[in-house]
Formats: C-alpha cells, structure tokens, sequence
C-alpha cells in the first residue's frame, strides 16, 4: 500500500534531547571528553569589568572556536552558521535548541582583546599538552623540530621595495603589530638583511621563494614534537626565514623546560637547524644530542683538497696537511696574544709558505694561493659529536622519526585547511598556530585513547 506525505504539524510540546542525537562514535563526542574548560572563566576574571551587562560566556566562545579549527571551519561567519544548524555542534558548545549563538563579530572582538591580553588561547593549548601528558602520551625521550611556511592573508601586488620601507601613510592593526616586533628576533629583528618587498597589509609576512611555487608573502608555524606519539609539545610562529625558524628552537625547546619540565634526550632536526652555535648551544648548554645533519660550507667542488682531507691534532691545536705539514693558528710570535678568531666564530690555520711551495700535491691543495688555509669553528667540538651521531645507527632510525613532524604540518593544511592564515599581523598568526595545534593534539588524543567499546578510526 502506498503511503502519503505526512503533512507538518505544529505540536504543542516536543521531548527532545540533543544527547539523544549526536552519534557515538562522533569526532567532537571524543574530543569532549578531553576537553576541561573549567579554569577559563577565573584566568579571564580580571579582564572582565564588575559592572555592566553579561557578557557572552567565554568557554562557549572557546568551545565554538574548538569545534571550527578540528573540523576544518576557517570562517568564523560560517561557523556561527555551522553551530546554529548541526545538533551535534550545539551538543558540544553546551547549547539547547533555542540557545542564542554569538555573532561573528563577538570572535574578533574578543580575539583582538581580552583572549589576547590573557593570553588564553596559548593556555588553551598547554592544556591538552598537559592532558596528553597525563594520558601517557609523552615520553620527552627524543623531541623533533620542523617549521613550514603558512601564506599570509595579502595580495602580492599591494607592497614596496624593501630598501623604501614602510610609507608613513600605512595604518592598521597588522602594521602597528609590526611596528612592535621590529626588535623581536622571531620577526623583525631575525636578520640585518633588509627583505626584497614589504606588504603594506601585512609587513611582518615575509615575501619568500623558498618552494617550487611562485615566490609568496609568508608566516612559519614552528612544531617541537615528542617522538613517541607526535604529540605537539610547543608552537611558535616566526617570519619565514632560517634565522627565525632556529630562534624558535630554542625558544621552544626553554619553554617546554620551563612550564612542562620536559627535558629530551635528543633533538631530531634538518640541516637547517645544523648550524655551529645551535649544535653547541644543544651540546653544551642544554646537554641534548643533536640528531642533525651538519650544516657544512667546506666541500669543495673544483678537485682540491677540502677541509676534512686535513687531520685536526687536539693536543697541539694544528692541523696536519695530506703531505703532513703543519697548518697553526699562527706561524709567528706576537707581542701581544692574539686570540685568532674572527667576528664569524672561525679560526684559521695557515700553512707556512715555503712548505707548500716545494710540496708536490700544491696543484690539487692550493693552486692559486701561496700557501693554505683551513677553518675550524670555535664551536667544533660540537659539531664532531654531532657527526658521530649522523654516522650511527641511532640517527637512521631518527632520520625516520623526523617524517611525524611533516605529516603533521601535512595534516595541518590538508584536513584543518590551514594552508593560509584568515588573520593578519604577528599575533593573529600566533592565534591560529595555537588554535591549530590544539586542534591537532585534541584529535591525537581521540586516535590514541577511543572511547572504550569503539573501535577506532
């Protein structure tokens, strides 16, 4: 028998729960259950004035903003309209069916405001670094450091060469915020080399041509990672240069310290993070072993000898040449000591003259000098530990290890769709970095601890 259409009738009464309707095995079902914003309200206590009319309640804010960047919601106008729609959103933002959700102005006021101020979003993401702490998820044997560039929110063409700098006429929140960090070695300050353009939207971004695509203003979300299950430790965002991204490093690697006392054993890296006085100041200062290639300048690619053709004797601080000469930091005696070191942390060794001009490997070790020279790093104890260990079996498995830090940043654009930043200036990048890894350590913490009786996904 063929049915008919029911035709909608309004009801007096409905018994209806929201609970009743959200899936068991939903994404935002798991998260809640890590999620304690219990503590928002008194962190934001004195940022909130005694008089006047209530505010919007800040861990509804917060549990909306939880919800966009873990299923991937850039826009904060689409999730006020995401929220307003799906029973299960409304579930975990603790919303009934007739419960008012905040205009998306509300978002940005509060981000450019009393969440700044406080610091609140940093918070939010130390707390799922302590809750994956306390799920077991962090070992803080080995960490991992990686940075990827992130585009910033501007068009190309709206810039100026950078020897002009900024016009006096450029205004807005992102070039005060730039003005700020000029001295900030995570941004302005990283390095004297002036950069090739200046974006009037967003001068902290970083114009970069650093991939295979055309070249691009960016930012850089740096990760520091435990090994055991890619936990995300720290974020910083930086400018889209090495310099930057080697400050964040270190800034990350103190912070965690600090605040978590986790202290690794060793630092999983690339080679831009080999550097002389970044693998002493891990060496020798943090007493972490550097799994880092070594970043090295010396190769030689005309046929001559190179550097690590000569032999290096510690007890008398000289080199020794293939037709064993001697190569000293000086071959005359000075009144006055000279420490031998250049303003680049290098020590030069030189040959004496007559030796290399009656050697018979003079054409394939200095051809057109007189005689030769070699440098050594003031920091080269470090790097020789460091190749020690780029030479073990240790470092192959590392080398390995290091590719969960990509998959994150993989993971960050391709299923959080955070391949661009919606905010402009160095603290509405750090907002969304923040936001972002949050995110990512929420989900982490679902995959790795399901709910029991679910298999997991």
């Amino acid at each position: 028998m063929m049915g008919e259409r029911t035709v909608m009738q309004e009801a007096l009464f409905y018994s209806f729960r929201i609970e009743e309707h959200v899936p068991g095995d939903h994404l935002l079902r798991s998260i809640d259950r890590f999620v304690d914003l219990s503590g928002i309200r008194e962190h934001l206590k004195p940022f909130y004035s005694a008089m006047g009319r209530p505010s919007i309640d800040p861990e509804l804010m917060i549990r909306m903003l939880i919800v966009g960047y873990c299923m991937g919601i850039r826009s904060e106008r689409r999730l006020c309209e995401e929220v307003h729609l799906n029973l299960a959103y409304r579930w975990f933002c603790r919303l009934d069916l007739d419960g008012a959700v905040p205009d998306h102005s509300t978002f940005s006021k509060n981000r450019h405001g009393r969440f700044r101020d406080s610091d609140l979003l940093r918070k939010l993401f130390e707390l799922t670094v302590e809750r994956c702490m306390a799920e077991g998820l962090v070992g803080a044997e080995g960490f991992a450091v990686d940075a990827s560039l992130i585009r910033a929110d501007v068009h190309r063409q709206r810039s100026v060469p950078g020897e002009e700098g900024l016009p006096p006429e450029a205004s807005g929140r992102a070039v005060a915020e730039y003005l700020e960090v000029l001295d900030d070695a995570a941004f302005g300050g990283s390095t004297p080399v002036t950069p090739k353009r200046i974006n009037l939207t967003d001068p902290a971004s970083r114009w970069t041509a650093a991939t295979r695509e055309r070249a691009f203003y960016a930012y850089s979300t740096n990760y520091l990672i435990d090994l055991d299950h890619a936990v995300i430790v720290d974020v910083e965002a930086t400018t889209a240069i090495r310099q930057a991204e080697v400050l964040a490093q270190r800034r990350m690697i103190e912070r965690t310290q600090e605040r978590f006392g986790l202290w690794p054993e060793k630092l999983v890296a690339d080679t831009a993070y080999g550097s002389a006085p970044n693998l002493a100041w891990l060496v020798e200062e943090r007493g972490i072993e550097p799994h880092i290639p070594v970043f090295e300048k010396s190769a030689r690619n005309d046929g001559t000898f190179a550097r690590s053709d000569f032999t290096y004797d510690h007890e008398d601080d000289s080199y020794i040449c293939p037709a064993g000469n001697r190569l000293r930091r000086s071959n005359r005696n000075f009144s006055t000591p000279r420490s031998g070191i250049d303003k680049d942390g290098s020590i030069r060794y030189r040959a004496r003259q007559q030796d290399c001009q009656t050697c018979t490997l003079r054409q394939r070790c200095t051809p057109n000098m007189p005689a030769r020279k070699v440098t050594r790093s003031v920091y080269e104890g470090a790097r020789d530990l460091t190749r020690e260990i780029t030479a073990s079996d240790a470092y192959r498995v590392s080398s390995r290890q290091r590719k969960k830090v990509e998959m994150l940043f993989a993971h960050l654009k391709r299923i959080l769709k955070l391949d661009r930043v919606r905010l402009r200036g160095p603290n509405g990048t750090k907002d969304e970095f923040h936001l972002a890894a949050a995110a990512q350590n929420l989900r982490k913490l679902v995959k790795m601890k399901p709910i029991p009786g679910l298999a997991p996904a």
